[in-house]
């Protein structure tokens, strides 16, 4: 899948990312590392968005953006939310933040690959049991602007990434 013509797809685009610095420490209180995601983060249960946590970024960290996907998805990779110029003194995200209310306090959201904008959780064929991953990126400037499709805001991340971090959990129906 392309965003624009030319441009790289989206597995290369979110592959890219992982060649940079894991310096960040995520964890979450929702779910363990490479733990089972519980229903009511997924589209079974609320869809709203588990707590996640990082340790301090480093200290020339502009912004942050999160990148929740699935690799597992039979089309190719699946984004499920990117948020970004979220605040450099965060170090966490309450549950339930992607609402129009709770987000505009703290930073921007693009469409999901539902289609919608925010978080939209877990929800795999089924039969099936997939791996998603956080992700959140320690950036050395803003974004600072209005961005829909979310590979284009993860390509304009790319050139501003001091750190890195991630946790994955487990959801199947």
């Amino acid at each position: 899948m392309r965003f624009f013509r030319g441009g790289p797809s989206k597995e290369e685009v979110i592959d890219s990312l992982f060649k940079y610095p894991e310096i960040l420490d995520v964890t979450s209180t929702a779910f363990e590392a490479e733990g089972r995601i519980p229903v009511k983060y997924t589209c079974d249960g609320e869809d709203i968005n588990p707590e996640i946590r990082w340790s301090q970024p480093p200290e020339n960290t502009a912004s942050l953006m999160i990148i929740m996907y699935d690799p597992d998805a039979p089309i190719g990779y699946f984004i499920h939310w990117v948020i970004y110029d979220l605040p450099s003194n965060l170090q966490s995200i309450p549950e339930g933040i992607s609402s129009r209310e709770k987000r505009a306090e703290l930073g921007r959201e693009t469409r999901n690959d539902f289609g919608i904008y925010g978080y939209g959780g877990p929800c795999p064929p089924s039969g099936s049991e997939h791996r998603y991953y956080f992700i959140v990126l320690a950036l050395d400037t803003f974004i600072g602007e209005e961005i829909n499709d979310p590979v284009e805001a993860i390509s304009k991340a790319r050139e501003h990434i001091i750190g890195i971090g991630y946790i994955y959990g487990w959801y199947g129906r």
